[in-house]
């Protein structure tokens, strides 16, 4: 078990992109799906070891709006996946106390997938442990975008004046409102890039990047990672 007196602080929300899946099968010459159903294990484990730490938010970017470009058969997989997962996480909310909501624009799924997601969030709503967000169908674009679109339907029926609208009326109407912005970004798979996640919510947020595909991402790499965030001076842009 992890000695937490070397970490001087711990983020209150993490975010994870969870990159790295399909190389990590080919490495092995699986399908990338194996490398999918992988990371999906990996993502339960190490979510109940950040709710073991008292860390409040955690949100992981599970499927992006760009990721329907790949192979139908890869896309076909994720969807069944995310039926597996979802139905184990209604089952498990019976014993555990993790709360689960969705951002990203969910009715592009199947009408099954959306009432496993409409159950999980009902069961799950009133739940005091850790709440896990997940990102599916998810762009950081596509939320600015709906976001501002929704602004404008309110200015145009006169629920809104433009003068009144600041950072706090556009941060309202994003999808994950009114969870605090991440503390940590963890990406694992060694791009060092934002993939289109959270681009307005990750303005002041540290960003750790790893060379770890993340099926290979364990429990002393998400130590090692709270350990380089307890070291940081976090300014906001000032001294």
């Amino acid at each position: 078990m992890r000695n937490t007196g070397d970490i001087r602080v711990l983020p209150q929300h993490i975010a994870i992109i969870m990159d790295g899946n399909g190389r990590w099968a080919s490495k092995r010459l699986l399908p990338h799906n194996a490398g999918h159903r992988a990371g999906a294990q990996n993502l339960r484990k190490l979510s109940e070891e950040i709710e073991k730490l008292g860390i409040k938010y955690l949100t992981v970017y599970a499927l992006s709006t760009e990721n329907w470009k790949r192979p139908q058969k890869e896309v076909q997989g994720l969807i069944k996946l995310m039926h597996e997962y979802f139905q184990q996480y209604i089952d498990d909310s019976k014993k555990n106390d993790m709360k689960l909501t969705f951002i990203g624009d969910v009715s592009r799924f199947e009408p099954d997938l959306q009432q496993k997601i409409e159950t999980l969030k009902t069961l799950t709503r009133g739940k005091n442990g850790l709440h896990v967000t997940l990102a599916i169908n998810y762009g950081a674009r596509d939320e600015l975008t709906r976001a501002v679109r929704r602004i404008a339907e309110e200015v145009k029926n006169g629920l809104l004046n433009p003068d009144d609208i600041n950072e706090e009326t556009l941060a309202k109407r994003l999808d994950g409102y009114p969870t605090p912005d991440p503390d940590l970004l963890i990406k694992a798979g060694g791009e060092m890039r934002l993939s289109n996640f959270m681009l307005w919510q990750l303005a002041y947020t540290e960003m750790y990047f790893t060379d770890i595909l993340w099926p290979d991402f364990g429990i002393k790499d998400l130590n090692a990672a709270l350990e380089w965030f307890g070291s940081r001076a976090r300014r906001y842009g000032g001294r």
